[in-house]
């Protein structure tokens, strides 16, 4: 099975970079088998075509608005993904919108087609997460390998002691 892993936000506002700071403790914490891609889409969208084209499987990891607590994670799943897209909380998840709505009418849809959002508390101006959704932060890296694991990928943890915050570069 051919499957994405697509980190979507932009680390420069806060919560909003959620889906990249998973994406990159995934990394950073794990190593998965040729058939599993993480790639970092920031904030890209109709350009990422190529990317998901034709794909068995595609997790989107973002910051999404469901009305829960902030740092909530949610799970998606089908077509009730792009209709997720449809309350969008900054100008990148409209191009992600588009991309899915080009991938329906070409056809290239993933089959499977699984979203994790996680509330976000700020959006505000900001290179660190908020200490809520950073907490959550464990529980969305967990879901996401629990995923992979039931699509029936062999992840495997890097031996590491993992103490630091997730942050965009390395402040040691």
């Amino acid at each position: 099975m051919d499957i994405l892993v697509l980190g979507i936000g932009n680390v420069l506002l806060t919560d909003e970079g959620v889906g990249v700071r998973a994406l990159n403790e995934l990394q950073r914490r794990y190593t998965f088998p040729e058939n599993v891609e993480l790639l970092d889409g920031g904030t890209a969208g109709i350009e990422l075509l190529r990317h998901i084209r034709n794909r068995d499987y595609l997790i989107i990891i973002d910051a999404m608005r469901f009305d829960q607590e902030p740092g909530t994670v949610s799970r998606v799943e089908g077509k009730d993904v792009p209709a997720a897209f449809l309350t969008r909380i900054s100008p990148h998840q409209l191009g992600l919108s588009d991309l899915l709505a080009a991938a329906m009418l070409t056809d290239e849809l993933p089959k499977n087609l699984v979203l994790f959002g996680v509330e976000p508390e700020s959006l505000d101006i900001g290179l660190d997460l908020t200490d809520t959704v950073e907490a959550s932060l464990e529980k969305l890296i967990g879901v996401v390998i629990d995923e992979l694991q039931s699509a029936g990928c062999a992840v495997v943890p890097i031996e590491a002691t993992f103490t630091e915050k997730a942050r965009f570069w390395d402040t040691a």
